[in-house]
């Protein structure tokens, strides 16, 4: 190495005018303090760092592993923030949250006999987030009875599959309204949902073997409220939710094998499929 070499060898690449004699562990390139980072063994250079960093496995932060880790039943506290959240929207004067969301059978009907209401299905999956504002028992209770059953069902059956659940039974309770209940009967709430969600913590609780009485009993009295008059119980919500919460549990049951994830992703799709083709049956017929 020639004299000039040398001299150049002992000054720091990215700063030539600072002289230095630590060299970057992983390219041997004279590196100063100010461009030395600390690595297992020695130092590196900036450009090493990029690169290390770069092929580096990313990992989530701290927080997200805390709040939505493995085991966490995030859907579940999803769903209780957003219902909690629409709640508090429901009271403010002039927003209009519960008019803009509540459903009613004739918002299923291109021709309802009503002029001021048109054709908007989707309510059948809005009015599921929300609750009396006039009871306020209505949200706790039904919160209560999510943070119970969807926890489990949500750490049995993974994040995707309890989605699919919940939203198909509180689909389904809301067709259950559609087909049975008074065209200007207007019903809101996660009841169905959680019928839903009963209905299929019930059929696998029966196959698991466990003890069906206190559960049984606790849907036998849910159900018979929901007849007592003036009590303004949606009791088609209830019972939509739950048939079709139980179905989609035996489904669940009975393709929980992996080699069955193929049949048990179109068994869910057609029960989908024929809840989407009733919502819309009165526009398609």
């Amino acid at each position: 190495m020639s004299g000039a070499e040398q001299r150049s060898a002992n000054f720091c690449y990215r700063h030539p005018n600072r002289q230095s004699f630590i060299l970057c562990q992983r390219c041997g390139r004279t590196i100063c303090p100010e461009c030395q980072t600390q690595a297992a063994v020695g130092v590196i250079c900036p450009e090493c760092m990029r690169e290390q960093r770069a092929s580096a496995p990313r990992t989530k932060p701290a927080i997200l592993t805390r709040v939505a880790g493995e085991g966490k039943p995030v859907v579940t506290y999803s769903i209780i923030a957003l219902c909690v959240f629409l709640y508090i929207l429901q009271w403010i004067p002039g927003l209009g949250v519960t008019n803009a969301l509540i459903y009613a059978p004739a918002f299923s009907d291109p021709n309802s006999p009503y002029s001021d209401v048109s054709f908007q299905p989707w309510r059948m999956i809005t009015a599921t987030f929300l609750h009396s504002t006039g009871f306020i028992f209505h949200l706790l209770l039904n919160m209560y009875m999510l943070w119970i059953f969807g926890r489990i069902l949500e750490t049995l059956l993974g994040r995707g599959r309890y989605l699919a659940l919940y939203l198909l039974s509180g689909l389904g309770g809301s067709v259950a309204v559609m087909l049975l209940a008074p065209v200007d009967q207007f019903v809101l709430g996660a009841s169905g949902a959680i019928f839903g969600l009963v209905g299929a913590f019930v059929v696998i609780q029966h196959r698991m073997g466990g003890n069906m009485t206190q559960l049984l009993v606790l849907v036998g009295i849910n159900l018979v409220i929901g007849f007592i008059p003036n009590l303004n119980i949606a009791w088609q919500a209830h019972v939509g939710g739950l048939m079709v919460g139980a179905l989609i549990g035996y489904i669940y049951l009975e393709t929980r094998t992996p080699s069955n994830k193929r049949i048990q992703i179109l068994g869910v799709s057609a029960v989908a499929v024929v809840l989407l083709l009733i919502s819309f049956s009165k526009a398609l017929f």
